[in-house]
This record gives C-alpha cells, sequence and structure tokens, in this order.
C-alpha cells in the first residue's frame, strides 16, 4: 500500500531538521570568495502580531529565489528582521494597557516561530535584527550623528502635516487619498507652523534622479514614480516689485517664462511671511479668515485639489489689496493669497497666467480676473478665445519677443531678466527635504540636547545610545509625547558646557530604520560599530529585493539617499543599494465589508489565516497557490479551491515518486542518477521522457532567472512533467527494465530537485525517501541545480509547412535537419500539393529548413 501525502507529519519535522544543520547560514567569505556571493532580501514586516496568506505570497517569492541561489552554487544572504518601531505599538499599548516593547516582542516571537517558520523560509537568523533593540537603534543614533556632523540634519521651522489621531507630524508621502492620514483614513490632516528635524534628501536631489537609469533591474513603474517624485523643473525665478514697497519685491518660480507678458495676478501661499506685510487694513479680517481655514488642508490635499476640474477648491483666494509690477512690461497686477501655492514649493508665491495654464484660468474665471493671450499656435491673435492654450506656441502680445518660438523666447527672456536684475535661471524639485520628527514615545529617540547657553548639541558618541525609558512611561495617547513629562529623561548636563539642559523628546520617524537595516544584516551582532566595512564591501548591494510597489516612493527612496549619504562619509562603497527589485502584486478577496474583491485586510474582514491552512494542506500547498495563481508583478485574487488544487498536485507527485520506490524501480546508486544515460539505448518512449526532463530543467531554469522569475509557467511545466511520467509508468509494461529504472531514477531526481525551491519539504522527504540523499547529513537544498543537455531539449521530429504559391495547403511530420532536396521531394509527393499543381510542374520551389516549403505553380 503506498503511503499517502501527509504534509502534517512532514513540514515541521525538515523545518527543524534545516535548523539543527545550519544550511541556511551566510559565510562571510571575505578572503577566499570561493563562491559568488547573492544578497537575497524581502522588506521586513511590521510585527502587527498576525500574517495572513496575503503577506505569505512576498515571502515565498523572496524565499524561491534565494533556494534556488543556493542550488546554483551561490554564497546566499537571505536574513529576516523586524520594523518594530512605529505608532500602532503606542496604540495598541493604550488601548491594552501593555508596553509597547512587550506587545512587540510578543508578536515578533509568534510571526517568527508559528508563522514565518511554518512556511519554511530559508532565513540566516542568527541575523535577525529587530529595530527596537538598543543594540540597533543605538547605531541609528550614531548614524543619526554622522548625518548632523554631514549637515544633511538641521531643525527649522516649516508647516508641517499634523494628524490629530496620532498626535504626532507626518512627512508629506504619509499624507494619502487627497488630505488623509496613512493611517487613519479617515481623519483630515491639519497644517501646522512647528520647528521640526529634516534631513535634507533635497541636496541629492539631481543624483537621486539622474541614477534612476542605472536601475536596469527596476521596474519601469517604480522609477517613474520616484521620478515624478523627485519632480525636477527647469525654468526661471522672476522679481516683481511690490508698487507700494519698491524695496519688497516678490520671487516667482515659473516653467514658462515665455508667458510673463500675459500675468493677470501673483499668488502668495497662506503661510507665505509677505501676507501679513502686504494685506491691506481693508482685506486683514478676510485675508486672515482664509488663511485660518488653510491650516485645515494638508499640502497634498492642496496641490492635488488645485488640478483643473477637482471644483470650487481649486477656485478660492482672496486678494490682499497690495499690487506688484511686472519686470517685463511694466503692468500693475493684484497680489492674492490661495492654498493651491505651497510654501515649501518654490518660492512660495507663482504668476497667475490664465490664458495659457488650466489651473489659472479656472482661477481667473472664478475670481473674474483678466485674460491676456500671449501665445498662440501661429502667433496671431485667437478668434473666439475661450480656453487656455497651454501648449509650445509662438510669442505674440510679447513686446520685443513677439513672433519668437516658445522655446527659444525662454531662453532670451530669461537672459533679459537676468541682464536687467529682474529674475534668473532655476531649477526646482518637488522633492522636500525629509521630516524625520515624530512627537511618539515608541521610537528612536533623537541623540541632541537643548542647552540654554551653547543651543543645540549632539550626544558624544562615547554616551550613546540614548536609551528610551521603559519603567514610568504613561501612555494616555493625548498631549503628544509621553517623554516630554518625564523628568528622569528630560535632565541632562550639556555636553559642550556642563552645564543643565534638556534632551531631545521627538523620536525619529520609522522610515530611519529601515533605511538602513540592510546594511546591518551584513554584519548583524558586532557590538562595536554599525558594520564593519570589509563585511559591507563583500555583501552590498542587494543583488535581488523583493517588496510591494507601496514602498516605490517612501522606503527606496529613503534608503537610495541614505547610501549616497553614507558612500560620501567613506562608510559604504556602494551607490545604489539594490542592483534588482521586484514588486509584488497584491493578494485580493472578496470582502463581506465593502462587498467587492478587495486587497487581503483585516479591516476588510477578508484575510485567510497561515495557521488553519498549514495545519490542513500544509506549508508547500500555500506556497504554490501563491506562486501558481498568477506572474509575481500582478494581483493574484485568492481562491481555496486552486490552492487545494495545488495540494491534490503534490499528492499526485507523492504517489508517484512512493509507488516506484515501493516497486524499487528508483535506484539512487545508478549512473542514471547523475544524468549519465545512453539516449541510443531508449526505445522512443523512454526516450521521449528523457528529453521531457531536459526540456523541463531548462524551461524551469529559465522561469527561475532573474531576467524572467515567471513561477507559476515553472510550476506548469512541473505539472506537465509529472502527466508525462504518469503516462510512462503506465504504458511501460517492464518497469524494471534497465530504460525504464535509469530514466525513472533520472526523472525523479530532477522533478524533486525542481520543485525544492518551491515546495521544500515534500521535496527533501521524497529526496531522502529515494535515498538520494546518503544521510540526514545531506539535504536536497544544498544539492547543486539540475542541468540540461541542449541537443536533447531539440525535438528530433519537427511539424512542415507545405504552401503553393504561399497559401498553407497541408502540415506533415518530418525529420528535423531534412536536406532542401529531401524536403522538396515531401512537398511534391503529398497529395494536396500534387492535386492542386493539377497535373502541371513547379516553377520554383522555396525551402525554408525546417519550417516550410513552398511550391511556386
Amino acid at each position: 500500500m503506498v503511503s499517502q501525502y501527509v504534509p502534517q507529519d512532514i513540514d515541521e519535522k525538515w523545518q527543524e531538521h534545516w535548523e539543527t544543520l545550519g544550511i541556511y547560514k551566510a559565510v562571510d567569505d571575505l578572503k577566499n570568495q570561493s563562491k559568488p556571493k547573492f544578497y537575497s532580501l524581502v522588506m521586513f514586516p511590521y510585527p502587527s502580531g498576525d500574517l495572513h496568506m496575503g503577506h505569505m505570497r512576498v515571502y515565498t517569492i523572496s524565499d524561491v529565489i534565494s533556494r534556488q541561489r543556493r542550488m546554483l552554487g551561490y554564497n546566499v544572504l537571505n536574513p529576516m528582521g523586524w520594523d518594530a518601531f512605529g505608532l500602532p505599538a503606542e496604540n495598541a499599548a493604550i488601548k491594552n494597557n501593555k508596553h509597547p516593547e512587550a506587545w512587540t516582542k510578543s508578536n515578533i516571537a509568534f510571526m517568527r516561530d508559528s508563522q514565518l517558520k511554518k512556511l519554511g523560509t530559508s532565513y540566516d537568523w542568527d541575523r535577525e535584527v529587530t529595530t527596537c533593540d538598543v543594540d540597533y537603534y543605538r547605531w541609528t543614533q550614531w548614524l543619526f550623528l554622522k548625518m548632523y556632523e554631514a549637515g544633511l540634519a538641521e531643525r527649522k521651522e516649516a508647516p508641517v502635516n499634523w494628524c490629530p489621531d496620532c498626535l504626532t507630524v507626518l512627512a508629506n508621502e504619509q499624507v494619502v487619498n487627497d488630505g488623509f492620514c496613512w493611517r487613519h483614513l479617515e481623519t483630515r490632516v491639519e497644517q501646522r507652523l512647528m520647528s521640526q528635524w529634516f534631513l535634507r534628501i533635497t541636496k541629492y536631489a539631481e543624483e537621486l534622479l539622474q541614477d534612476l537609469d542605472t536601475l536596469k533591474g527596476w521596474p519601469e513603474r517604480v522609477r517613474v514614480m520616484q521620478a515624478n517624485w523627485i519632480g525636477k523643473s527647469q525654468g526661471a525665478e522672476l522679481y516683481f516689485t511690490v508698487e507700494s514697497a519698491p524695496n519688497i519685491q516678490i520671487k516667482v518660480f515659473t516653467t514658462r517664462p515665455d508667458t510673463v507678458f500675459g500675468v493677470s495676478y501673483v499668488v502668495l501661499a497662506p503661510e507665505n511671511p509677505l501676507v501679513e506685510k502686504l494685506t491691506t487694513d481693508e482685506n486683514r479680517e478676510a485675508v486672515q479668515k482664509y488663511v485660518e481655514a488653510s491650516k485645515l488642508r494638508s499640502d497634498r490635499d492642496r496641490q492635488i485639489g488645485a488640478e483643473a476640474g477637482e471644483g470650487e477648491k481649486a477656485k478660492t483666494g482672496v486678494a490682499t489689496g497690495s499690487y506688484v509690477v511686472n519686470p517685463f512690461n511694466g503692468d500693475v497686477v493684484p497680489v492674492l493669497v490661495a492654498d493651491y501655492v505651497l510654501m515649501n514649493y518654490g518660492t512660495g508665491a507663482v504668476m497667475g497666467v490664465p490664458a495659457h495654464d488650466e489651473r489659472d484660468y479656472a482661477f481667473a474665471m472664478a475670481l473674474k480676473m483678466p485674460v491676456k493671450e500671449v501665445i498662440s499656435p501661429s502667433g496671431q491673435p485667437t478668434e473666439g478665445f475661450s480656453q487656455p492654450f497651454c501648449d509650445e506656441g509662438v510669442l505674440l502680445n510679447s513686446g520685443k519677443f513677439d513672433g519668437l518660438p516658445s522655446a527659444e523666447a525662454r531662453g532670451k527672456m530669461i537672459a533679459w531678466a537676468e541682464q536687467n536684475q529682474a529674475g534668473k535661471s532655476r531649477v526646482q524639485y518637488r522633492l522636500r527635504d525629509w521630516l524625520i520628527s515624530r512627537q511618539r514615545y515608541w521610537g528612536c529617540p533623537i541623540p541632541l540636547v537643548h542647552c540654554p547657553k551653547c543651543g543645540v548639541k549632539p550626544v558624544a558618541e562615547s554616551e550613546l545610545p540614548v536609551v528610551l525609558p521603559v519603567e514610568g512611561v504613561e501612555f494616555t495617547g493625548k498631549g503628544g509625547s509621553p517623554l516630554a513629562k518625564m523628568e528622569s529623561f528630560l535632565a541632562v548636563k550639556c555636553p559642550s558646557c556642563g552645564g543643565d539642559a534638556r534632551r531631545e523628546t521627538d523620536t525619529m520617524d520609522t522610515f530611519i530604520d529601515s533605511s538602513w537595516y540592510f546594511l546591518r544584516y551584513a554584519d548583524a551582532k558586532n557590538p562595536n560599530e554599525a558594520f564593519a566595512k570589509d563585511k559591507i564591501d563583500y555583501w552590498m548591494p542587494v543583488d535581488q529585493y523583493v517588496g510591494g510597489v507601496e514602498h516605490a516612493i517612501l522606503h527606496l527612496l529613503y534608503s537610495r539617499f541614505f547610501t549616497r549619504a553614507l558612500k560620501d562619509m567613506g562608510l559604504v562603497k556602494c551607490t545604489e543599494p539594490f542592483t534588482n527589485l521586484l514588486s509584488q502584486g497584491m493578494v485580493t478577496m472578496y470582502s463581506p465589508v465593502s462587498k467587492r474583491i478587495e486587497k487581503m485586510s483585516k479591516s476588510r474582514g477578508n484575510v485567510v489565516g497561515t495557521t488553519d491552512f498549514f495545519k490542513q494542506y500544509g506549508a508547500d500547498a500555500a506556497r504554490l497557490f501563491t506562486l501558481f495563481a498568477s506572474p509575481p508583478e500582478q494581483e493574484l485574487e485568492w481562491n481555496e479551491d486552486s490552492a487545494v488544487g495545488q495540494y491534490r498536485f503534490l499528492g499526485r507527485v507523492w504517489r508517484l515518486v512512493a509507488e516506484l520506490n515501493e516497486k524499487g524501480v528508483i535506484c539512487p546508486n545508478l549512473k542514471a542518477a547523475q544524468g549519465e544515460i545512453d539516449e541510443a539505448s531508449l526505445d522512443p518512449a523512454a526516450r521521449a521522457v528523457l528529453r521531457s526532463v531536459h526540456k523541463t530543467i531548462k524551461a524551469v531554469t529559465q522561469d527561475l532567472s532573474p531576467e524572467r522569475y515567471v513561477f507559476n509557467t515553472a510550476i506548469a511545466r512541473c505539472m506537465e512533467l509529472v502527466n508525462a511520467l504518469y503516462k510512462y509508468v503506465q504504458e511501460e509494461k517492464d518497469l524494471n527494465s534497465t530504460q525504464a529504472r535509469e530514466v525513472l531514477t533520472y526523472a525523479c531526481k530532477s522533478l524533486l530537485l525542481l520543485l525544492a525551491p518551491m515546495a521544500p519539504h515534500i521535496s527533501e522527504e521524497l529526496f531522502h525517501q529515494s535515498k538520494f540523499a546518503k544521510s540526514l547529513q545531506e539535504s536536497i537544498h544544498t544539492h547543486a541545480w539540475p542541468s540540461f543537455d541542449e541537443k536533447l531539449t531539440i525535438d528530433d521530429e519537427i511539424e512542415l509547412v507545405l504552401q503553393v504559391n504561399g497559401k498553407i495547403v497541408s502540415k506533415v511530420a518530418a525529420r528535423r535537419g531534412l536536406t532542401r532536396e529531401a524536403a522538396e521531394a515531401i512537398a511534391l509527393a503529398e497529395e494536396k500539393v500534387v492535386a492542386k499543381m493539377n497535373g502541371g510542374g513547379a516553377r520554383k520551389v522555396i525551402v525554408v529548413p525546417d519550417k516550410l516549403v513552398n511550391v511556386v505553380i
């Protein structure tokens, strides 16, 4: 009686055995470099407490890549850790009266031991990092101090995004859905003016933009998203003098200086300090009311709302009562305040040209401002002008610049502005400096102190870490960070003068932690430095990074910035942290809450837990489903029946190999087990199986290559091979014949090796049952990846297409490599070709070797 596939009997057994063998531990082969290195990395998770099947897809994809690379002979680093600081832990502490550290560590233990390990992942757990551990954030603080020393960290007052639920500042990238908090999707973000800590990512704006072209292994859409976020604009900064105060100029940035003769007004951002100076007494009440209202809208909400077609929000503004003079034509135009202008972009002021900008046109129509055409397709006035013309054209109504094409006019107008002290050429970026201050407790403390005599001073490196206090912390969820109320934490001596000082109470944005964690993995247990340079130089950059496209702007951009800054400090030698990036699609499922297919989420009530599925069907079935249901970049809709289908497929594999073992057909000591089979000695059926094996090895190898990563087709190839083997077993009369034993031994071993990265447990079990492993000290996962013979992947027989006068009349089977004469003879003898010739001869015969013969009559 052939045994049945029972994953519960084998999964945990092999997981424990792999850990005992230590086969997934990476070797810092710094001197010999006997194997090529391969750094495989998946974006580390936030320890929320429970991973569902939607999360398992990304870990499975990364694990398959790591396992196959190890079998290909690479020295693989495949680490895992925890992005453990953050707001959810603090909120859980408030809700459950449990310290964030206890909540976080408990979640980590469950997710590591009961979920990720149960999936059969091949992580090097000796390199595990947890960002809330003091031995990690000590080095986060050290890196911050290096940024501070390099002038990349600075404190400045600026409009910030404030979430009234989080009670903290949000980065621009954390404001989503037209002005809402990324964590509280129903809470509108407010604008506040606060003194905050920033990292000067803008210093690297041009470098970050230009080097996107070097990231050939990244998805195009991710590179485009980063390029758009950096948002380089080339144009001019023009100076408009205030009519009533000639000593005050309003500087505006524009990408279209060729439209300057059409300026109808100038608009200031509500936060611009000039608003207070330029508002007249009779307009002050209206302006103040408008400014206060604008504080309720985030920068992103204001920016998006300003787009044409966004309704009344795009058309609000109020006059200050002051006017400015256009330096090009002397026109006097009004100064207004409107919230679509952002203080932290450009100069905090824009010129309004309604005839040539859709937003300006809508604004002018709403406020009844004049519209002056200064560019048209031909340079002639447009009859019945009723819509803005926003394209390149020819200038009119523009003084001495009339008749010039837009591109030429821009250059000449910028030159005129520079010669007449009316402006200058300028490059502007949409990218803003990275706001890292958070008014919360559960984050990395900023290692700075505030001294009333010396000002802001860095904590001495020898005094690191600034430890986040655990005892005596009160979590109320109100009034900002608990640290600001803890005298034992606040009181400190100034590192410079020794006098009384106060610690910085803001903690760092958690994206700081994830901007360098991939460096710590290279030297995770080093107590003396963040990482040893020789280890970083050996392992970096990451060869394959896997994670969701939702991190295209936040994490990936910040990590690129961090790596560049550290390179400039001489700490690393690589410029880009991630050579190749695979952004997997989401796992979706019907939501009973929204009544539609949505991303798996607890809040949507459409999650499938891992524990129950593993217990019933095993980890390998879960892995195969997440790989098979769709290509990795596309969305995957969870389907229980399809997932169970993978369990049934694994059952077929089990029965096939177990039955052949029971009958003594599989002989691991045969030379055939190493692929040494004399094809000439095989009959047609056995030869067909041998060729099928080589074709499958070639196809799966290509499917799992970095150029493709199409795991679904790799599994499909294995399924086809299983079908071919079942067919052969059923039709072969003597399974104990030499040729049957040889070909089936080789086929089953190859099948298990191909399945090993994707279904590690069943492949390991059957590999040992078949005695392909000589002892328990061996593993299929350290065995060499199977090779193929190119000649055996090419069929001997081809389908030869026969044409008469270019039209297909028949298709016949023929031997590959026919001579032209033989191919022509086959065509001229075929009855349908003969019938078409109707007793006549052929004027010409065209032969395309191994493809077609065209008879011209």
